[in-house]
């Protein structure tokens, strides 16, 4: 299995990939977040990605006013607010902004990265794409690419009543 921890598997992936880890890398994004345990999530991780999907940047976050202070010191062009995205109702701080073609999504939640639904469902997905294969993983591609989220489409193709809770189990 490939560790998630860290964003080196993203120097030997798909092109993407290795277009991603050189930006993050470029503007020290990993760097500057360090003292908040950052970890890549989402869809180009796990090579499910389509043009316009952004590099989800998950960090551990108890104070929130803090993080929002270093976030405004740290990064220029952003948008900032308070989201519910958690089945548990749990609040983020999430973070926009863009450096060259990725657009970038920060998230700070107040438990650990490999706690947080973001990472769980990554792994589940990356888990049930090894097992599934090729076809399975162009059918998720090509939901997205009309407009389905990521956990709906797992859950359309696996019958799943409610993916995000389900991908989880």
């Amino acid at each position: 299995m490939i560790d998630f921890t860290t964003i080196n598997y993203l120097k030997v992936g798909n092109d993407r990939q290795k277009r991603a880890y050189e930006v993050l890398l470029k503007y020290k994004i990993f760097e500057k977040l360090s003292n908040y345990s950052p970890l890549l999530a989402g869809t180009i991780p796990i090579g499910i990605d389509i043009e316009e999907s952004d590099l989800d940047i998950i960090c551990e976050v108890e104070d929130k006013a803090e993080f929002e202070r270093f976030l405004i010191q740290s990064f220029k062009n952003f948008n900032l607010r308070i989201e519910k995205l958690d089945i548990n109702n749990e609040e983020s701080l999430v973070c926009n902004f863009e450096l060259e073609e990725f657009p970038i999504e920060i998230f700070g939640q107040n438990k650990p990265v490999t706690e947080q639904n973001a990472y769980r469902h990554m792994i589940a997905e990356y888990r049930i794409l090894q097992e599934k294969g090729e076809e399975f993983k162009q059918k998720i591609i090509e939901l997205k690419k009309k407009g389905i989220k990521t956990e709906p489409a797992f859950g359309m193709l696996m019958g799943l009543e409610n993916p995000y809770e389900d991908l989880l189990k």
